[in-house]
């Protein structure tokens, strides 16, 4: 489809519209000094308030979608493309095009977001998973974390893990160099990324009487609405990171509660979507290649299979991308949704694998802009998927999925869409 297309340039970049913009900001120009040198390409699509800055990044497949579930299936093609010149599609297939949402008043802060070669973290609740968490970070964090703040209510658990963490270190004091400082409510967010850990209201071994996640999820989002207002205060631009469960539906709360103005309006001037980013489907797919180990017919899990969702109900295993089993992949998302289960019948809270599969190990592949398994948010839900994320700008992974395995998904997406975090 031939359409007239408007280009513009601003710090090095250069931008692309289907409708002429208005702002100081931008400089238009002609075609040729548009294409001819730019460090990231942008195309324009205007989307709602409370959308991403930066959609995603764009690839051949979904250079014409907008933000939806669709992005992460390449199977899914649109009809009525735009024909957009050799040099774009050019800088798509060389991965430094995004699409760009201008519609969040925070849009152009990305532009300039770069991280320093190591972050400080602010990690918030030393309970079992924070506690364990932070070891993790601890011991594998060295080469891209400078220091981790703690804090927690309990003066004696950060007392406690300063000199537990502190005296940590290898043979040759060479590696165990991420300085652990305790921290105060006043700077929380004066860091490169914030962790929340924070839970409260989990049941007791054998007292589960509903989703244990959703139990949580009452208690916990009252805290997470506290630390989100405390960031909009704070005018937090850094990272984001929910660890806590229900991850996903939390993410959610941490977004609308920090984005109302004193009347209670929903201004997108606190946290941007983008920011937030949950890390609970890690530990499932550990769990699914766990159980998919034990069974030969599901043992090639661990090259094909993928999973999706959130962490806990709307969880789906898909055995194989190219070699899709239905009824396997229901299976091993039914072990893989009641692992959880398994462990408390030892007698135990099943805190150690998610704290390390979810925790530790994603958080540091995130920082580290390797692909890993955590949630990020697609047009009005916070969906768990795999993808990886350098500088606050996301790539989604985009399969081509088996139809009842979309439709499956689908299911999830459209549940989590219609998830009211309000609780007030």
């Amino acid at each position: 489809m031939t359409k007239k297309l408007f280009y513009y340039k601003y710090n090095n970049n250069t931008f692309i519209s289907e409708e002429p913009l208005s702002l100081d900001l931008l400089e238009e120009r002609d075609e040729a000094v548009a294409s001819s040198s730019f460090e990231n390409l942008f195309l324009v699509k205007n989307s709602s308030l409370d959308e991403n800055r930066i959609f995603y990044k764009l690839n051949e497949s979904n250079i014409a979608k907008d933000e939806s579930l669709g992005l992460i299936n390449s199977n899914i093609q649109v009809t009525n493309q735009i024909a957009y010149p050799e040099w774009v599609l050019k800088a798509v297939k060389a991965g430094n095009a995004y699409a760009l949402n201008m519609s969040n008043p925070l849009w152009f802060e990305l532009l300039h977001k770069k991280n320093p070669n190591k972050l400080t973290l602010t990690l918030s609740g030393l309970g079992d998973v924070g506690g364990t968490l932070l070891l993790g970070l601890r011991l594998l964090g060295h080469d891209c974390i400078e220091k981790i703040k703690i804090f927690d209510l309990g003066e004696d658990k950060i007392q406690r893990w300063l000199y537990e963490c502190g005296q940590i270190t290898s043979p040759s004091f060479q590696e165990m160099n991420v300085k652990i400082e305790k921290c105060t409510e006043d700077d929380l967010f004066n860091c490169d990324m914030f962790i929340f850990c924070v839970s409260v209201g989990v049941p007791k071994i054998g007292d589960e009487k509903e989703d244990v996640r959703m139990v949580q999820y009452r208690g916990n989002a009252k805290v997470i609405s506290h630390y989100a207002k405390l960031a909009r205060k704070s005018n937090f631009k850094g990272y984001f990171a929910v660890v806590s469960d229900p991850v996903d539906h939390l993410c959610k709360a941490a977004l609308y509660y920090s984005n109302l103005d004193e009347d209670g309006n929903f201004d997108g001037k606190g946290l941007a979507p983008d920011q937030i980013t949950g890390f609970g489907l890690g530990v499932m797919n550990a769990r699914a290649a766990f159980y998919a180990s034990q069974d030969e017919k599901t043992s090639n899990y661990m090259t094909e299979g993928r999973a999706y969702g959130p962490h806990g109900e709307g969880l789906f295993i898909a055995n194989s991308i190219e070699n899709y089993d239905e009824d396997l992949s229901q299976e091993l998302t039914f072990k893989t949704k009641t692992a959880n289960l398994a462990v408390r019948e030892t007698g135990f809270k099943p805190f150690i694998a998610p704290a390390l599969s979810s925790g530790s190990l994603s958080l540091l592949a995130y920082i580290r802009g390797e692909w890993h398994y955590s949630t990020n948010f697609v047009n009005g839900a916070f969906f768990g998927c795999r993808n990886r994320n350098s500088n606050g700008l996301l790539e989604l992974e985009s399969l081509p999925l088996n139809d009842e395995l979309y439709t499956n998904l689908k299911k999830t997406y459209n549940s989590l869409r219609e998830f009211n975090p309000n609780i007030d």
